[in-house]
């Protein structure tokens, strides 16, 4: 049997700490709602500022105090998991060890607070230099990654696979199941999955300009809904393979993972359901079971009128002519959408659920949807269930799926593949007009896109010059970044410091996720596979080099795109100058590589083991060109012999 078994749980949300976070509810209870006007949403002048915020005091490791929120929320679940650990499997830190998690937003409370302070060097008012490179340090992407995990001391030589995933709504779903293909390989004898996200002003103001937040509590799959309200929190647990629990209960097992893309619009949804249903296809498939033996459905249910509709569709094709249909529970509606922690903590709610036998009441009031038709129940009921289905969608058209069962699943192995490289393409700059030649894209729709889109775009073009536009599609794309969207984030910020939040663009709020330029190549493209963005440290395109090989090994997808790609504007120049990376080449550019389950023509073969230096040597597309020639020389030199 191959379950990933979870052995340790962490979290937090505003509902509280340790099994309160995901509490699926009582027999003949209602819902429990816990979102309310939010002070600090209204203070920073937002018309919708409804949230759920974590409880104020959080149990804490000892060590001096976090100073970023973020960091605060991960370390808190983190320490729950490790002292978990630490009883049921003393040792652990001296086994082969994988951390996958994801975020949405990341540090984004301290990169607000370095593009402000940027400002203000800009206006000759004095920093000091230890000052500037703290607020620089806290600035990326994946320093709450950083912190948490260095406070728990846990960046040991026996980490051996550690990635960040910057794949907004989806990213924590996405976490576990990569690290469920992890020990489908053995490449790790322990994983540790999950996600985090904290409330910032820069993301509700993000939400509130595209319409998406509700004007008063959210009615996932009911008629007149308007949107969601964001919450916080954070989620890990601890994974291991079933033979390899030694004695630990299991709290629920993984037992099948899916991903892919719509390849349809960069924030709205396929209205068909058509992506969301072959990610949950694929992990219902990837479980050995039938539909029909799963009985409870997590949806990703934002409460907006265009994804639950969606939802409802894909919910109805995954699960056609089952009877009963499975019960749907939308649990962002009770603690907020907590982005890059919602996979986690909506699976472990659906784990709740599954262990205690019962069938979760959804909140939200009023008539159902005719077009949204989804099985909720007003009133938590007993009923015992054997498996559950999580779903998750993102930004850039990314969707997860995981099922989740009480009992072994019965599961067959994976077993790994070769994967091989088949071609390179590097790029240091955008022309519009050759581009929008290349891609068929209008000259003004590709002038709306952000730099860092243009450039990877522009890459991907230039590999499918190399091997054909046929050869793309229905490819799978992972993004690997460095500084990711900074100076994207800083001009969409800019605005907010200055005007307020109704002065933002709303337009440029897609592109601030690491997980855009993915979705933008896969419209143009067709890349259907699974696709999402990677960023642990500098070194982010081998990271990405690393993941897109395991889902070719692992059977995923059969050919991924790798994106490196790097704007190196003046916020990321600004942000490595205050730090020790200062002297690492970086540059402006993309890398674009199309690895493939096949070895006819290929270049070199490519180990899914394959290492990140994220603290020296050059950054971003650099590190990435630099590891991808050394395998092609690598390569070539064996043919020789």
């Amino acid at each position: 049997m191959s379950d990933a078994c979870v052995i340790a749980v962490g979290a937090v949300s505003a509902l509280g700490v340790g099994p309160s976070a995901y509490h699926a509810g009582d027999v003949g209870e209602p819902a429990r709602v816990v979102l309310a006007r939010d002070e600090e949403l209204a203070r920073a002048g937002l018309a919708r500022p409804f949230a759920a915020r974590a409880p104020g005091s959080l149990p804490l490791p000892e060590g001096p105090p976090f100073e970023d929120h973020a960091a605060a929320l991960l370390a808190c679940a983190l320490g729950q998991l490790v002292r978990s650990l630490e009883e049921t499997r003393p040792g652990f830190r001296d086994e082969r060890l994988g951390i996958a998690v994801g975020t949405s937003s990341g540090g984004m409370l301290g990169a607000t607070r370095f593009f402000a302070a940027r400002e203000a060097w800009a206006r000759g008012e004095g920093v000091r230099e230890d000052e500037r490179a703290a607020l620089a340090k806290r600035a990326t992407y994946f320093a709450p990654f950083d912190e948490a995990f260095d406070a728990a001391g846990l960046w040991g030589a026996n980490v051996r696979r550690r990635v960040h995933l910057v794949a907004a709504c989806a990213a924590s779903t996405l976490a576990i199941g990569l690290g469920l293909r992890w020990l489908d390989r053995g490449a790790c004898d322990v994983v540790i999955a999950g996600g985090y996200d904290a409330l910032s002003n820069f993301v509700a103001t993000g939400f509130e300009a595209l319409r998406a937040t509700t004007a008063s509590r959210p009615r996932p799959f009911r008629v007149g809904r308007d949107g969601m309200s964001l919450g916080e929190g954070a989620g890990l647990v601890a994974l291991v393979r079933e033979e390899n629990t030694r004695g630990a209960s299991v709290f629920i097992r993984v037992a099948g993972f899916g991903a892919s893309t719509d390849a349809v619009h960069i924030t709205a949804p396929d209205r068909t359901g058509d992506g969301l249903a072959r990610a949950g296809a694929a992990a219902i498939t990837d479980s050995g079971l039938a539909p029909a033996a799963i009985g409870l459905v997590s949806a990703h249910a934002t409460s907006t009128p265009f994804n639950d509709a969606m939802e409802s569709r894909a919910i109805a094709r995954l699960f056609d002519g089952a009877a009963p249909a499975p019960i749907v529970h939308p649990f962002k509606a009770q603690i907020g959408h907590t982005l890059g922690a919602a996979g986690v903590l909506e699976s472990l709610a659906a784990a709740d659920a599954l262990r205690r036998g019962i069938a979760p009441a959804a909140a939200g009031e009023g008539e159902l949807d005719p077009d949204a038709v989804a099985s909720l129940l007003d009133r938590a009921e007993a009923r015992p269930q054997g498996a559950a289905l999580k779903l998750s969608a993102a930004f850039g058209g990314a969707n997860a799926a995981l099922v989740l069962t009480r009992a072994p699943s019965g599961r067959a192995p994976r077993e790994a593949r070769p994967v091989y490289l088949h071609a390179h393409a590097t790029i240091t700059s955008v022309d519009l007009v050759e581009l929008s030649a290349m891609t068929g894209v209008p000259r003004d729709r590709l002038a709306r896109l952000d730099p860092l889109c243009r450039l990877g775009m522009r890459a991907v073009a230039e590999l499918a010059r190399m091997v054909g536009r046929d050869a793309l599609v229905g490819a799978g794309i992972v993004a690997g970044h460095a500084l990711a969207t900074l100076d994207t984030n800083d001009r969409f910020d800019a605005r907010r410091r200055t005007r307020g939040p109704s002065a933002v663009d709303p337009r440029l709020f897609p592109a601030t996720s690491p997980n855009a330029v993915a979705g933008e190549c896969a419209i143009v493209y067709q890349l259907r596979g699974p696709s999402f963005a990677v960023n642990a440290g500098l070194d982010g395109g081998t990271e990405a080099l690393s993941v897109g090989a395991e889902l070719v090994a692992m059977g995923d997808a059969d050919r991924v795109i790798v994106l490196a790609v790097d704007d190196a504007g003046p916020a990321a120049r600004d942000l490595l100058s205050c730090t020790s990376a200062s002297g690492r080449a970086y540059a402006e550019g993309a890398m674009a590589v199309l690895l493939d389950v096949s070895a006819e023509n290929a270049l070199a073969s490519i180990d899914p083991d394959v290492t990140s230096d994220h603290h020296t040597g050059p950054i971003g597309h650099l590190a990435l060109q630099a590891k991808v020639l050394d395998f092609v020389t690598k390569w070539r030199s064996a043919c020789r012999r």
